[in-house]
């Protein structure tokens, strides 16, 4: 099993506002969909409710403490803990895709991250992704992509591979 985190941040690390996306960027959103299609992904039930419903062609997993909770289409655990026993044997590549809390319980565990660095700094967000120690990272990737009609802001695409020790 393969731990990757997917997210897009800002200048200063924010990611949401009030349980949504802080802007509609349509490059990252399809650079996300396919980077994650045909694989599992992990997200907290707040992730979950903000989305609305299950993204098509994924395994969606669902992390929450709520008992009885179970949404049709996704398979829901009580911890994250859980959920990597559940696929550790799988060959699987897992994606996180958040929210703030998920992403902190499994920076440490990752071993790829999918970032877009946003070009922009949204003062009045709530939810952040956590400090990066960015020595232990390798940046393998690299793209830019511009502020256009379908780009609120431009962006900065990259995946880094954890340092190995």
């Amino acid at each position: 099993m393969k731990i990757s985190i997917i997210v897009a941040i800002a200048e200063n690390l924010a990611i949401g506002k009030d349980n949504n996306l802080l802007w509609r960027i349509s490059d990252d959103l399809k650079l996300f969909k396919r980077t994650t299609l045909g694989h599992v992904i992990v997200m907290g039930r707040k992730s979950y409710e903000s989305i609305g419903r299950p993204l098509p062609g994924r395994t969606n997993v669902v992390v929450t403490r709520k008992k009885d909770y179970q949404p049709e289409g996704v398979q829901v655990f009580s911890s994250l803990t859980a959920v990597f026993e559940h696929f550790s044997d799988s060959e699987e590549e897992i994606f996180v895709i958040g929210g703030g809390e998920i992403y902190r319980q499994t920076l440490d565990d990752a071993h790829i991250l999918h970032v877009s660095h946003v070009q922009t700094s949204v003062a009045d967000a709530d939810t952040f992704f956590p400090k990066v120690k960015w020595d232990e990272w390798n940046a393998v990737y690299e793209e830019d992509f511009p502020k256009t009609e379908r780009n609120e802001f431009p962006f900065r695409y990259r995946i880094y591979k954890r340092v190995e020790a």
